[in-house]
């Protein structure tokens, strides 16, 4: 379509800042955040930033051209979240209020959080929401390799845990198998559209299929 209107809802939460695989989430963040932005002004559409955590963190409303593409970059890059959580309803809810024009609104977050179901819904029905889902390897298998400190980023608390325990392993694996179905039921029910990356990895060819798909079905 042509001169649309793109919404940057980005993640800027504590957990975003977590990596085993060459880069953190927020380092992958950035990079597929530029490459939709760049993309949106060869195509002479809008695009505009919302950066949120427990709180809104940076807003940045829609407009097109270069410089205001490098300006949505440059805050991507180098803003200093004050919150450490992790709020999707406020964010959502915050970007219906600023946003009346429809939009197509891409949500790059990791997810990890509660009840923002009922809020995904009423912004997808206003706009068109793509969720891009970050994620890292460790987040779902844990290596083997002894005693192991882990500190959850949004909470700061920390535990020590036996990795070398299968029970430990096969127990985390298990709860983020379950975190992940729940999220993509979500998706589902709120009939939103799912480009799942993870760190280390390439993204484009991700983005590009998805883009075919949507082109198929528009087609079809």
């Amino acid at each position: 379509e042509r001169e649309l209107t793109v919404i940057l809802l980005v993640d800027v939460s504590g957990s975003q800042h977590f990596g085993t695989h060459k880069q953190f989430k927020d380092e992958l963040v950035a990079e597929i955040c530029a490459t939709l932005s760049i993309s949106a002004i060869r195509n002479n559409d809008k695009v505009g930033l919302i950066c949120f955590s427990d709180r809104i963190e940076a807003y940045i409303p829609p407009r097109k051209g270069t410089k205001h593409v490098l300006r949505v970059i440059r805050e991507l890059l180098a803003l200093e979240p004050e919150g450490s959580g992790t709020n999707v309803a406020g964010a959502l809810e915050f970007l219906n209020k600023v946003q009346k024009k429809r939009s197509i609104v891409f949500l790059v977050s990791d997810l990890q959080d509660r009840n923002w179901q009922r809020p995904l819904q009423i912004a997808n029905r206003r706009h068109d929401v793509v969720a891009v889902r970050t994620d890292d390897t460790a987040e779902h298998e844990l290596p083997n390799v002894g005693l192991l400190r882990i500190v959850d980023p949004e909470t700061n608390r920390a535990k020590v845990i036996d990795t070398s325990s299968k029970k430990v392993r096969q127990a985390w694996k298990q709860l983020a198998s379950e975190r992940t179905i729940a999220i993509e039921q979500t998706l589902r029910r709120c009939n939103v559209d799912e480009i799942h990356v993870q760190t280390g990895e390439p993204f484009t060819n991700v983005l590009r299929q998805f883009f075919r798909r949507r082109e198929g079905k528009r087609t079809a």
